[in-house]
């Protein structure tokens, strides 16, 4: 919360809902990269000030091109800051009467950057064509005459020199013949020594002996198996060679998962902690023992520690000063996965931050912008409202009512086995969940969610009703509409009391429009209560495209007034990035939606939720 100290209004226009906007959808949510925020037909240009902890902030219609805003509210600030700077020091925040320095500050500003009108034209007396004569202009045609018949003698004997149109002679031959190259003349050409070339004798081909042709033998990869091997390793039916049902197999080898998921998600562990602590104490090591003439001191310094020791000495920070080492900051997040774009910003919103900060050491200094981008990393993953689908399937269970999730993303980022790790989950915790296969466009799309099905009943036998699975699989098949199919399987699960619904879309390229028309079409339609957006987190700059045209193409062919964007993020094969988790924070930055679940295997356990502190962590860590 915060208080107006001083406010000007020169029309009759609240400006509390767009300035309540500014504050916690930029400021409060670290978004501060750029200067500028529109809000409705209205554009708000602001200014931080981190010494006094001060928002200026400018607000005008967007449609209005005003030249003098970054001199106005700079001026605005120095003005107000140099006036009240004893009673802001002192904490005192009463009777800020400023009226009449704005008024002054203004008109110069306007009076400056005021639009000089044109010059006036010239009248016909004024002028030069009206002082010429007829006798003038009679001397400058014979004059132009002149230069003509010059020009001929010169052209000619340019290309005499140039030799464009003259014939260059042969020393040797007489005037007038030429010289012939020996392939134009038709004689035959001659080697070394003067020498003909004679003609290559043609080939004579000689019958031989026919031959047996010879058979090429097999070749045999080695564990690939055989003929006899195809029965045993067919899973696409429900019984195997020996006549007995795969559901034994199965409960065999993921019994040990049962019973491990009740309740909410488990976070993110971190995989190399102990590695990590020991070298934060070696970057303290190295900061405490610089000056010491020890060989490993000559080493080149790794970790964010390193980069701000620039800034040594200094007690305010500056955009100037911290700019080398905001640059070595961006490179580093980009290392570590982060979009450039969304780097550039974050460095940004840091630098915005601390300008003007009065810092007193070199460790405060180090300390401070370590500290300050750790907390904007900390408020970007952080969700703006939390996402409990325990407490909603709950609520829609007593309401009668299924609650439908729809996953969407791209190809071959793990819809489909992540969609059987949420029903894993649900199913731990007591839900019958019905799976729509609502991907008509992939071959075998339908078979393998009808394999996840089979096994997730086999894990959970006791779930299973004479009339009714743990889960059921609703499919027609290929090539029909998903939105009907989706629809037709929401209102199966109704007259069924199935709990939860989980509707699996085919895969799609952020530019396929057909697709995307589909999936707007589908999400309209059916209104589910979730829309899970599948990325994983090998990606960089590229979840920034994807999850900008998935919002886009929803909006944009969505025939509803508020369309229906993504409400958060899955983002998987977490397990194979290492320390490089820069997708999470371009993702969360770009939707402005949570992480709600983590894939982190391939198993049906391997579900987590996001580790913020470990996600913050991974990203400082050099």
């Amino acid at each position: 919360s915060g208080i107006v100290l001083w406010c000007f209004q020169g029309i009759q226009q609240s400006f509390t809902e767009p300035v309540n906007a500014l504050i916690r959808d930029v400021i409060l949510q670290e978004r501060t990269g750029k200067s500028t925020f529109t809000y409705d037909s209205l554009e708000l240009q602001y200014k931080l000030d981190n010494e006094f902890e001060l928002v200026f902030v400018v607000a005008y219609q967007k449609i209005v091109q005003l030249l003098y805003i970054d001199k106005l509210i700079s001026d605005v600030h120095m003005a107000f800051r140099d006036k009240y700077k004893d009673r802001l020091t002192e904490g005192t925040y009463r009777k800020f009467d400023f009226d009449a320095e704005y008024q002054s500050i203004w008109k110069a500003v306007v009076e400056a950057h005021k639009v000089k009108s044109p010059k006036k034209m010239k009248t016909f007396e004024e002028s030069e064509k009206s002082r010429k004569t007829i006798a003038s202009l009679k001397m400058n045609q014979n004059n132009k005459k002149s230069n003509e018949t010059r020009t001929p003698e010169v052209n000619e004997n340019n290309n005499n020199v140039n030799g464009v149109a003259a014939e260059t002679t042969t020393p040797g031959l007489p005037q007038g013949a030429r010289s012939v190259s020996p392939r134009a003349s038709g004689k035959p050409r001659t080697g070394p020594k003067g020498k003909t070339r004679a003609q290559k004798p043609s080939k004579t081909t000689t019958t031989t002996s026919s031959k047996e042709p010879h058979k090429k033998a097999d070749r045999k990869w080695s564990n690939s198996g055989s003929t006899k091997d195809q029965a045993e390793l067919d899973y696409s039916s429900n019984t195997t060679s020996d006549g007995h049902t795969n559901n034994a197999k199965d409960l065999e080898v993921n019994k040990h998962f049962v019973g491990t998921m009740i309740g909410e998600l488990k976070p993110v562990e971190e995989v190399d902690s102990a590695s990590s602590s020991e070298e934060s104490e070696n970057e303290g090591e190295e900061i405490n023992d610089s000056s010491s003439s020890k060989p490993a001191s000559s080493k080149q310094q790794t970790g964010l520690l390193s980069f701000f020791k620039t800034l040594t000495g200094q007690k305010v920070i500056n955009k100037e000063g911290m700019a080398p080492i905001l640059d070595k900051m961006k490179e580093h997040l980009i290392s570590k996965n982060v979009a450039a774009d969304i780097a550039d910003q974050l460095c940004n919103s840091v630098s915005t931050k601390l300008d003007g900060k009065v810092i007193g050491t070199f460790g405060g200094i180090s300390n401070e912008i370590k500290k300050t981008l750790a907390e904007s990393l900390t408020q970007i993953l952080s969700p703006r409202r939390q996402i409990d689908i325990l407490r909603d399937c709950m609520e829609a269970k007593r309401r009668q009512k299924p609650y439908s999730i729809t996953f969407c993303g791209v190809n071959g980022v793990g819809k489909s086995t992540n969609l059987a790790k949420v029903c894993f989950w649900l199913m731990e915790n007591g839900y019958h969940v019905l799976i729509a296969a609502c991907d008509t466009f992939r071959a075998g799309a339908v078979e393998q969610l009808r394999t996840h099905v089979r096994h997730l009943n086999a894990l959970r036998p006791d779930d299973c009703d004479d009339d009714e699975p743990a889960v059921t699989l609703y499919e027609k098949g290929y090539g029909k509409d998903a939105a009907g199919i989706a629809m037709d399987a929401i209102n199966f699960a109704r007259d069924r009391r199935i709990d939860v619904v989980l509707i699996d879309t085919a895969g799609r390229m952020q530019d396929n429009e057909p697709l995307m028309r589909s999936l707007a079409k589908l999400v309209h339609i059916n209104e589910p209560d979730l829309v899970l957006f599948v990325g994983e987190a090998l990606v960089g700059n590229e979840a920034v495209d994807q999850l900008k045209k998935f919002n886009h193409a929803m909006m944009d062919f969505s025939k509803s007034d508020t369309p229906r964007l993504i409400d958060g993020i899955l983002l998987t094969k977490f397990d194979t990035i290492d320390d490089k988790v820069g997708a999470a924070i371009s993702m969360t930055y770009t939707a402005g939606q949570p992480i709600v679940f983590v894939g982190t295997g391939q198993t049906y356990a391997d579900l987590k939720r996001l580790n913020i502190q470990i996600v913050v962590n991974s990203l400082l860590k050099s």
